[in-house]
């Protein structure tokens, strides 16, 4: 998880500690960090994988106010198929309608800003990143859409697994049903991911 401080000029943002779980994750012991990885306040250090990660899609993604990087089962086990496509074949799926980006190179660990700046490209103003082999990245304008993303894609992902394991064939949904669809939910997005993270820390 990172988040961008507001209003700052080079790049600052807040991580978290290498080494903490995430039931210790706290607003006070996050990392505040500059774009070269230096910690400014806080105590430790950020695991360097995901300072090279996030770092390079917070400076390039329009979207990146929040970056939130994870080995969720289900969505990760789509990106270990050979056709690690999202499918748009249920209702929760069709907010991520031309939204994910999908990285077939997987390089092994990211400890540098070439393979940074390469995933940052490769996801380009996409919300979702699925990287073969490895994992998913998600991006939003704020901490709760970034999080209502990745709870959905593992969501979708979940449902798509399922439909896969009865080895008949999908029902997809129609360009023209996801396109309208897209459009309401571009509409309701922030409000929705603000009450459903709301509910979540309560």
């Amino acid at each position: 998880l990172t988040v961008m401080v507001p209003g700052t000029q080079p790049l600052r943002f807040l991580c978290i500690a290498y080494g903490l779980a995430w039931s210790e994750v706290t607003a006070s012991n996050l990392l505040l960090l500059d774009e070269t990885g230096k910690v400014l306040e806080g105590s430790g250090a950020p695991d360097p994988t995901a300072f090279f990660i996030h770092s390079r899609i917070h400076k390039k993604h329009p979207h990146a106010v929040c970056v939130l990087h994870t080995h969720m089962p289900h969505a990760t086990a789509l990106c270990c198929l050979e056709d690690m496509e999202l499918k748009m074949i249920n209702q929760n799926c069709l907010r991520f309608y031309d939204e994910v980006a999908y990285d077939t190179d997987y390089k092994g660990l990211v400890l540098g800003t070439v393979e940074g700046d390469r995933m940052a490209q490769a996801m380009g103003s996409n919300r979702v990143l699925m990287h073969r082999n490895h994992g998913v990245i998600t991006c939003g304008d704020s901490v709760a859409e970034a999080f209502d993303e990745l709870y959905y894609l593992e969501r979708c992902a979940h449902v798509q697994c399922l439909a896969y394991a009865t080895n008949r064939p999908l029902a997809t949904v129609s360009d023209e049903i996801c396109v309208e669809y897209k459009k309401d939910v571009v509409k309701f997005r922030g409000c929705w991911a603000e009450k459903h993270f709301a509910a979540r820390k309560r």
